[in-house]
């Protein structure tokens, strides 16, 4: 698979992956399947071991993002990020091809295709080599969506798998679940994180929580 090291946020179907290297960290991120799936592959630069941010399509292409020299990264660890379906087409692909662990919160496990090997609630820390993340849950778009985020040495990052875009909150089906998620959004993300917070959609180009937080008020009157 061909890997951009130009990293600008934006992949297209069936393109190139891109890179971005921070302190320990890097990120690659690929487009699978016909919805524009957004995956991404964390490694810790310490120990090599590596994790995958939804499984969504394209398993082979999947592996390709992994490689297969002798110094590719150990694949250990699978989070989901909700339960729809196109966030988890290649998640049994995937474990069984790395014998990964999987990792969702657990409102919306039993709706995945694999048993989960760990249940992560708000606040929880998934590890992996050297590094962690922190758990936040944030329920509207489905009862157990999580995000994922990384305080890395230049600024946060965040994987928000579909609760949060460019333009706004992810798909809700009621006023309620709206509520919910915004008011989540509101209190876990944009009053605790920083304006230069880097935003990984599930979906699409990436963000900024500067960006998207003058539109808040927006959000709240147009309602669902």
């Amino acid at each position: 698979m061909d890997i951009s090291r130009n990293y600008g946020g934006h992949t297209d179907p069936g393109g190139a992956a891109i890179r971005r290297e921070l302190d320990g960290l890097s990120i690659s991120k690929v487009s699978v399947g016909p919805m524009d799936n957004n995956a991404y592959l964390l490694v810790c630069a310490q120990t090599n071991e590596a994790l995958l941010i939804d499984a969504a399509a394209e398993p082979d292409r999947l592996a390709d993002l992994v490689g297969a020299a002798d110094d590719r990264p150990a694949l250990r660890h699978v989070v989901t990020t909700h339960q729809h379906w196109d966030h988890w087409q290649a998640l049994g692909a995937v474990a069984g091809m790395f014998e990964t662990r999987q990792i969702a919160h657990p409102l919306d496990a039993g709706e995945l295709p694999i048993p989960m090997d760990e249940l992560v609630e708000d606040g929880a820390t998934v590890r992996f080599g050297e590094l962690e993340l922190e758990v936040l849950h944030l329920r509207g778009h489905t009862p157990g969506s999580i995000a994922l985020l990384f305080r890395g040495a230049d600024r946060p990052h965040l994987f928000t798998g579909d609760s949060l875009f460019p333009g706004g909150p992810g798909k809700t089906n009621s006023p309620e679940e709206f509520g919910s998620l915004l008011t989540d959004l509101e209190k876990r993300v944009f009053d605790r994180l920083p304006d230069e917070t880097w935003v990984y959609p599930g979906h699409g180009d990436d963000t900024t929580v500067g960006a998207e937080r003058p539109s808040l008020p927006e959000w709240r009157d147009r309602g669902w």
